[in-house]
C-alpha cells in the first residue's frame, strides 16, 4: 500500500489560519497528477506549530477530500508518548491508512526508550505505523537492531529513512526482509535508495512536481532499460530543485515554490520565516531549469 511518491503535504495558511480552500485544492492537485500517497501534518506540514485542533483538522480534511482514492499516512509523532498515542488514535478513528511517527526529539531517549515509546503506541492503536528516523532533526538515531525489534510488533510496518546513509537500506533489508517497507525521506538520494531495495519516497519536492515525482518512481522500479533511463533523466532534472528546496529551513522554500506556481501562499508560522530574496532567486532558477515555471 505504501510505495512510490508520497507527498509530505504543506499546510497552507491565510491570515495565519488554516487555508482550507487551498488545502483542498492541493489534495486534488495530487490526485490528478499521479501522487501515490498523502502525508498530512508532518514536519513539512508545520506540525510543530499547529494547534491540536488544527492538527486533527488537517488530517480529517485530507481523509475526507481524498475519499479513499489515495492512502493517507497521517503525521502523528510527538516527543510525548501519550500525545503521540492520542494523535494516532484520532487519525485511526478519522480513517487514516497509516501513521508516520517521528523518533522523539529533544528528550534524547535511549534505544530502549525508543523501543518502549513505539511499543506503547503500537499497543494502543490498530493502524500501520511507519517509523520516521531523522537524526538531523531529532538528534537520536534508531539503530537497525531496535528497528528489527519493533518490526516484530503487529503494527510496525516500515521506515521513512532520513539518515542520508544509503547503506542503511541494505542493512535494514537484510535484517527485516523485503516485507519491511523502506521509504526515503531524502528526495536527493531516491534513485540510489530504490536501487538498493527501497520502494519509494515521502517527498517534499512532490508538493510542486507531483507528476514528475510519481513518473520517476514508476520508472525507477521498471525492468525496462528505456524506463530506467527516463527515471535517471527525471532524477537529474530534479536534483537542482531538491537542493533549492532545502536552501533554508523546510518548508519555507517549498511554500515559496508553491506560491510561484499558484498553489498557495508562502506564509509560514514563527519561528520559521519566508525565505530571503537571494534564496528566492535560487528557487526560481531551479524551477525554471526543471521547466516547472
Amino acid at each position: 500500500m505504501f510505495k512510490g511518491s508520497n507527498v509530505a503535504l504543506v499546510t497552507p495558511f491565510k491570515n495565519d489560519n488554516l487555508d482550507e480552500e487551498n488545502y483542498i485544492k492541493l489534495i486534488n492537485f495530487h490526485i490528478e497528477n499521479g501522487t501515490n500517497g498523502l502525508v498530512p501534518a508532518g514536519t513539512t506540514g508545520e506540525s510543530p506549530t499547529l494547534s491540536h485542533n488544527e492538527h486533527q483538522k488537517v488530517i480529517e480534511l485530507c481523509i475526507k477530500e481524498s475519499k479513499g482514492r489515495l492512502p493517507v499516512i497521517a503525521g502523528t509523532g510527538s516527543n510525548s508518548t501519550e500525545e503521540a498515542i492520542s494523535l494516532t488514535k484520532h487519525a485511526e478513528k478519522a480513517g487514516a491508512n497509516g501513521a508516520l511517527i517521528v523518533t522523539p526529539y529533544y528528550n534524547k531517549p535511549t534505544q530502549e526508550g525508543l523501543y518502549q515509546h513505539y511499543k506503547k503506541i503500537n499497543d494502543n492503536c490498530s493502524i500501520p505505523i511507519i517509523i520516521y528516523n531523522i537524526p538531523s532533526r531529532s538528534v537520536i538515531d534508531m539503530t537497525v537492531d531496535t528497528m528489527a525489534r519493533l518490526f516484530e510488533l503487529k503494527n510496525i510496518v516500515g521506515v521513512k529513512d532520513a539518515t542520508g546513509d544509503l547503506n542503511r537500506v541494505e542493512q535494514q533489508r537484510k535484517k527485516m526482509g523485503e516485507d519491511f517497507i523502506q521509504l526515503t525521506g531524502e528526495d536527493g538520494n531516491v534513485l540510489e535508495f530504490n536501487k538498493r531495495g527501497g520502494v519509494g519516497c515521502i517527498s517534499v519536492t512532490a508538493n510542486i512536481a507531483p507528476k514528475l515525482c510519481s513518473d520517476f518512481q514508476k520508472y525507477s522500479k521498471s525492468s525496462s532499460d528505456n524506463e530506467i533511463k527516463e527515471a535517471e533523466r527525471i532524477d537529474q532534472m530534479l536534483q537542482p530543485v531538491h537542493k533549492a528546496l532545502f536552501i533554508e529551513s523546510n518548508p519555507s522554500p517549498v511554500k515559496y515554490a508553491a506560491k510561484l506556481i499558484g498553489l498557495c501562499d508562502d506564509a509560514v508560522r514563527l519561528p520559521l520565516v519566508k525565505i530571503t530574496k537571494e534564496s528566492q532567486k535560487k528557487v526560481n532558477e531551479a524551477l525554471s531549469l526543471a521547466k516547472l515555471l
